[in-house]
Formats: C-alpha cells, structure tokens, sequence
C-alpha cells in the first residue's frame, strides 16, 4: 500500500500550501502525462546553483575545475539516491503498475529523480530561500566532508590521465556479464590497460561503478608496480 504523501511532507518538516504539488513530485513517468519530470528539470537547477553557491563559500581558495568536480560528485544521481533513501523516499512513489512491479521505487535514477523533483516542488510551493535550506540540509554532512586535498577526479578520468602522459593507449573496458533482476542488477567489467600484464575487474550496481572499481584497480596495481598517480 502506497503511503500519503502529507506523511513525507510531516517527516521533511514542509507543510505545503498546494500539497497537490508534492503529489506530483512523487509521481513517476510511468503513470502517464501528468507526473514529475518538469519539477525534476527544475529542481535539477535550483540544486545545481545552490550547490556551486555553497562551494564558491565555503573553499574560496578552490579553482573553477575544482570546484566543478566537487558539485559534480554531490549532485550526481548515485548520491541523489542516497539522500532519497535516508528521506524514505521511496515509500511515497507513485509508480504505473509496471514500474511497480519491477521494484522501481529502490531504482537508483527513479529516486534520484524524485529528490530534484521535491526540490522544484518546495521550491514553487515556497520560494528560493526554503528550496535552499532543505537543499543545505539533505547536504550538510557531506559538504563537510569535503576536502580539496583530495584526489577529486574519478578513478577513469585518473587511469586515462596517467596513460595520456606515457603516451599509452586508452584503456578498454568489457562487460563480462550482468546478474540479477531488472530492477537490483550486479554488472562485472574487465579493464585492459597496455601497461599491465594482466586485467583488472570490477564489480557493481550499474555499468559506470563498476568500471570505475574496474579502473581503480588498475590504478591500484600501478601503484603497487612504483607508477607515480
């Protein structure tokens, strides 16, 4: 049984003066015409400003690049999803009976598509300065833990970096096989690197971690082998 939507609202602490809204960020494509992909488009924006802006505060010694792959690494749809299920999110999807039935309502894209979309709601319901405060809380943690000493970019922009530079090939990736249902799949990925004897694998939820668990193993063995990353 789908929960109401006036429950969600409770728990995120927004009472919303059209609580049609809300319902129609909860509601899935799959439903028909009348559902949540434009609060998405909108919300996507709103997050993506109200991330840069908290950026652009809090490291104001960071560069533009710098500062694009950390917004970059909070508002990709592996962390959206993340944020959805510590709301409970998914409880409150509306889902057609297909979606429904294949587990929709765990899909990684599914919630974090629903999570702009409240985004877009609260912000049309209330206005920039509330879209904003939720926006910075849902994020908090994760803001903190952010530090420009790290190594920002991803293991597959790393690997092909460091093979640029000894003017290596590019590495190859395969896909190996994909288990599983539709809807909780476990995709294995095989990287070939020139400098290497040997390939490494990966394993993960989608086809893109898992070449990036691919590709830091590679990344990993190199190391091993005296590379400097």
């Amino acid at each position: 049984m789908i929960k109401p939507v006036s429950e969600l609202a409770r728990r995120l602490g927004h009472g919303f003066s059209d609580p049609a809204l809300f319902e129609l960020a909860l509601t899935h494509r799959s439903c028909g015409k009348r559902n949540n992909e434009r609060l998405e488009f909108l919300g996507d924006s709103i997050l993506n400003f109200v991330i840069a802006e908290a950026l652009y505060t809090r490291f104001p010694e960071a560069r533009e690049g710098q500062l694009s792959r950390l917004r970059a690494r909070l508002v990709k749809g592996e962390t959206l999803s993340e944020v959805a299920r510590e709301l409970g999110v998914g409880d409150y999807l509306r889902l057609g009976s297909g979606e429904l039935k294949s587990g929709g309502f765990r899909r990684d894209s599914i919630l974090a598509d629903a999570v702009e979309a409240i985004i877009g709601s609260i912000y049309l319901d209330s206005g920039l300065e509330v879209a904003r405060g939720f926006i910075l809380r849902w994020f908090e943690q994760r803001l903190e833990n952010l530090n420009l000493n790290e190594t920002l970019k991803d293991s597959k922009t790393r690997l092909q970096e460091f093979l640029q530079s000894r003017r290596a090939a590019l590495p190859q990736y395969e896909l190996l096989s994909v288990e599983g249902e539709a809807h909780a799949q476990t995709f294995h990925i095989r990287c070939q690197v020139e400098l290497l004897s040997q390939p490494t694998d990966g394993v993960g939820s989608s086809r893109r971690q898992a070449e990036q668990e691919a590709a830091q193993a590679a990344l990993n063995v190199l190391a091993q082998q005296g590379a400097k990353l």
